[in-house]
């Protein structure tokens, strides 16, 4: 073997294993959620105390999970992991020893039965359900818009078309859209509408990179998150300095996260920063933009702030703080959002609290300066430097 051949060897040894590795990660999480619904799903049908919880039970579920560290709990995933049982109940025929051993006893084989042969009744034409293999080819994101396909015939078209495409999420997401399965059913030449759908998947497919860096497969594994963009220098900069410009007021911020997730639907945003006021009770949520105001930055704080209240919020939290930063080089505007709090007393005592805006507003140009001073510096040639 000469070197050449050494080195092509080990890439191929490395890319195999990181597929592999992926591939397994992926399916322990679709077999967990599964599994997970499945039991939701037992409980409703059969628990003997199932009348105590009635319509509170997975709020009940959720809170209870959260205090024992499981990721992915919140009530809508547990929504979506009794819905995906539901759509998906050939899984049941992975009877793998070692997998019982991973996620508990085996379920009860009359509830996986009764389950099953309702969802058959209700639809005496169904489509032939995929094989448990293919399911778990998809990511549990690819499955999170599928299992929301009432038409199980369309589920199917989806299911085939993601399959043979090796289609990302947000291609699958593109051609729900588009209506490709309702045009391909109203065409005469449905393998024209099929192909032209296909070769309009401009984006790269899924890949077990793109399957690894899923937030929902780090979130699982614990791994630290990652935003799909990659931060500016210049924002990472700011966002450094703005950080540690709040914790040394001394007023009692706490910082909690950088690039705190925000999940609707199967839509991932990022919160910059993420503190709490002990004093005040509320979150203080900060959105970072390198460039000048634009209306739908104040609707996208809107989104963060009924985001939190809906689903964040502690009983005894006040109403959270939304903190807008908008900067160019000729324009910094600084914008707080109090959320529609109406009650003037707490509006004056958190101003009082807060920085001003004008402090905030030349901390951001101080830093911006300073930063593209430096970044000019090192951009000239080094006889200019000396």
């Amino acid at each position: 073997m000469n070197y050449d051949a050494l080195i092509q060897s080990i890439r191929k040894i490395h890319s195999e294993a990181k597929a592999g590795a992926a591939g397994a990660v992926n399916r322990h999480l679709i077999l967990r959620n599964w599994l997970i619904g499945a039991y939701l799903v037992e409980f409703e049908q059969g628990g003997n105390d199932r009348a105590e919880y009635g319509n509170r039970l997975l709020k009940n579920v959720a809170q209870d999970l959260k205090k024992t560290s499981v990721p992915g709990s919140s009530i809508q995933m547990l929504e979506r992991m009794r819905a995906f049982y539901l759509c998906y109940p050939q899984l049941k025929s992975l009877k793998s020893p070692s997998l019982m051993r991973i996620f508990g006893k085996p379920l009860n084989s009359n509830t996986l039965k009764k389950s099953s042969t309702v969802l058959r009744i209700s639809s005496p034409s169904t489509p032939p359900p995929l094989e448990p293999a293919s399911v778990l080819r998809l990511s549990w994101s690819h499955l999170i818009e599928l299992i929301r396909i009432d038409d199980p015939w369309k589920r199917a078209f989806y299911e085939n078309e993601s399959l043979k495409g090796n289609w990302s999420v947000r291609q699958l997401q593109r051609q729900i859209g588009s209506l490709l399965y309702e045009r391909t059913a109203l065409s005469t030449d449905k393998k024209t509408v099929i192909q032209a759908g296909r070769s309009q998947a401009t984006e790269a497919p899924l890949t077990m990179d793109s399957l690894i860096r899923d937030p929902y497969v780090l979130e699982f594994t614990g791994l630290a998150e990652r935003p799909h963009y990659l931060e500016s220098e210049l924002e990472k900069a700011l966002l450094d300095h703005l950080q540690a410009f709040l914790l040394e007021l001394g007023n009692g911020f706490c910082f909690e996260a950088r690039q705190k997730r925000v999940t609707v639907g199967n839509e991932h945003d990022y919160i910059d920063l993420l503190f709490y006021h002990r004093r005040l009770r509320c979150h203080l949520l900060v959105d970072l933009k390198i460039r000048p105001f634009q209306h739908g930055d104040a609707g996208q704080m809107n989104f963060y702030l009924n985001f939190w209240k809906e689903n964040m919020m502690e009983p005894d939290d006040n109403l959270p703080i939304g903190l807008l930063l908008c900067a160019d080089r000729d324009h910094t505007k600084v914008q707080y959002a109090t959320s529609g709090m109406n009650q003037q007393l707490f509006v004056s005592r958190y101003l009082t609290k807060l920085p001003s805006p004008e402090e905030i507003r030349a901390l951001i140009e101080r830093d911006q300066a300073v930063f593209e001073e430096q970044a000019a510096y090192n951009t000239q040639p080094l006889h200019a430097q000396s």
